[in-house]
């Protein structure tokens, strides 16, 4: 006899822990399946190496909402963020630049390269602020349908818009962001393009298929700025333990309100009795029925390989197969017998002691010849590359005397023309490390273990589409109403009681916890009146 919840829920990344997590909250009957060994999906700590804890996938706190934080109560269940030394940049022309908190000492770097730059930066950060803090209620919201007719979905537009009345003055700007590219937009403010490239660095090198001069790629330095850093939860930084600790603290604190969680429990398939899912099959043929099954899934993979096709409405599918999610970006772990030197750093004008986060893309046209041959299906012989070094702050994640360093690359395209990355893996090692040593001259002499994950791997171990970190592009016409698909950016699916919690859905990738919060508060509000939960999500 098959098993019976409230809630089952497809995948066990943070974001279903989380979704899991506030159900649980609420009183309802939760089980969590992960098809693999561990929980976590992209946000995880494994060890690769004996005595490493590697965060294999993503690698650093620095979206994860407060309220969730709080609400979770994860600082109960391990979560410990540690705050890193500033971000170290290498740049062509002139001194390093390091990000400080301290908004006029980087004004004051910046001044060096430029004056006029220099005095424009604290006004770009005003107006990226203003902006943010918009887009920090955007991320709680359930997008309406603007399609759909009828007194409720024009009710849902108005409320929406009355919402947010008070946001208009920013409409214009908010466009701007959506649609220009990075470089036209940093313009604004700044004409030296080494400055550009640090401040614009991540909109060509987190993890999507883009330059800095591609549309819309302005839309990601946002990113930066929607995370409340001045909260009870803290601030940004690496988690104690990898970032599998988020993972694993989310799931601590739905599991003391009695969520089930369990590992290497693969589904095959959504069960759909009467255009209703009424629970999963295991790959082993176990089946267990739910009130309603939540995806945390890919939108690929749940509506092409979860659910009978029979069950969706014409041109949905298609609407699912254009969802563009080819990345370039892969993964170099690197176990250390010893600190690597960095020759542009010196500890004495820094103000610390090791560069424990570094990004090399040192000028605009070093950023745009990394992506050039990506169109083409050739990865860059010069990658941007995001370094980071937790074990300078955490020694757990490191056998003693040792270190971690986990290196962010771009541009290695999902599909190489003329090879495949089986065949390629070791030279990508090869340009990573040939990038790396021009800054830290003695890296190869420190290197006791490497593993490497090329965009095909990223795919494979956790179901990532495409090698994308965040499910999809985060561009204008994949996002809020749009994302993953028209008329169903609600959370919900064409499947009654199958909902939807993952990076797919609004507000997109990124260690957020917000798919899953929202997720639940639509769970939540469609299911009290015949389940009666205890409290909401919201």
């Amino acid at each position: 006899m098959a098993k019976q919840f409230d809630a089952v829920i497809v995948g066990g990344g943070h974001n279903g822990l989380a979704c899991g997590a506030y159900l649980a909250r609420a009183g309802l009957s939760v089980c969590v399946l992960e098809r693999r060994e561990l929980l976590g999906g992209a946000a995880v700590s494994e060890a690769i190496w004996p005595g490493y804890l590697v965060s294999t996938a993503s690698y650093t706190m620095a979206l994860l909402q407060p309220k969730v934080i709080l609400d979770l109560e994860l600082a109960k269940y391990g979560y410990q963020v540690l705050k890193p030394p500033p971000m170290f940049v290498p740049l062509e022309g002139g001194a390093p630049l390091i990000f400080h908190d301290d908004a006029a000492h980087v004004a004051a770097q910046i001044g060096a390269y430029s004056a006029a730059d220099g005095r424009a930066y604290p006004c770009y950060r005003e107006h990226m602020n203003r902006l943010a803090v918009v887009v920090r209620r955007i991320l709680w919201e359930t997008p309406p349908d603007p399609t759909k007719r009828g007194v409720s979905a024009r009710a849902a537009l108005a409320a929406l818009a009355w919402r947010f009345r008070d946001s208009s003055g920013e409409f214009f700007d908010l466009y701007d962001i959506m649609t220009l590219s990075a470089y036209d937009f940093l313009g604004r403010w700044f004409s030296n393009d080494p400055i550009k490239a640090a401040i614009g660095f991540y909109a060509a090198a987190g993890g999507g298929n883009a330059s800095m001069k591609s549309a819309g790629s302005a839309y990601v330095l946002l990113r930066g700025f929607i995370r409340d850093n001045a909260t009870a939860a803290g601030g940004t930084g690496f988690i104690r333990g990898g970032m599998g600790q988020i993972s694993e603290s989310i799931a601590a604190s739905g599991r003391a309100h009695g969520m089930q969680t369990r590992v290497n429990a693969p589904v095959s398939s959504i069960v759909v009795e009467s255009g209703r899912a009424v629970g999963v099959e295991l790959e082993g043929g176990e089946r267990i029925d739910a009130h309603v099954v939540i995806a945390n899934a890919s939108a690929k993979t749940l509506f092409r390989r979860l659910i009978d096709p029979r069950h969706l409405p014409p041109g949905l599918l298609e609407d699912v197969d254009r969802i563009r999610d080819r990345s370039t970006a892969y993964k170099v772990h690197l176990g250390l017998t010893r600190l690597p030197t960095f020759r542009e750093f010196d500890p004495a004008v820094a103000g610390f002691a090791y560069p424990a986060q570094v990004r090399i893309g040192p000028s605009v046209d070093y950023i745009e010849r990394a992506f050039d041959g990506s169109k083409y299906g050739a990865f860059a012989q010069e990658p941007c590359l995001t370094a980071v070094t937790p074990s300078v702050l955490d020694p757990s994640v490191a056998p003693p005397g040792r270190h971690l360093m986990s290196i962010f690359g771009v541009h290695a395209p999902y599909e190489l023309r003329g090879r495949t990355w089986d065949d390629a893996r070791d030279e990508l090692y090869e340009v990573t490390l040939r990038t790396l040593e021009k800054h830290a001259p003695d890296i190869r002499d420190c290197i006791a273990e490497k593993h490497i994950l090329t965009p095909v791997d990223i795919e494979r171990i956790f179901d990532l589409h495409g090698g994308h970190v965040h499910h999809g592009e985060l561009s204008a016409d994949q996002i809020f109403f749009r994302r993953p698909v028209p008329h169903f950016a609600d959370y919900t699916t064409p499947i009654a009681n199958l909902y939807q919690c993952g990076a797919s859905t609004h507000p997109g990738g990124g260690v957020t916890g917000v798919p899953g919060h929202n997720a639940a508060g639509v769970v939540l509000r469609r299911l009290r009146r015949t389940l009666k939960p205890k409290g909401s999500a919201s």
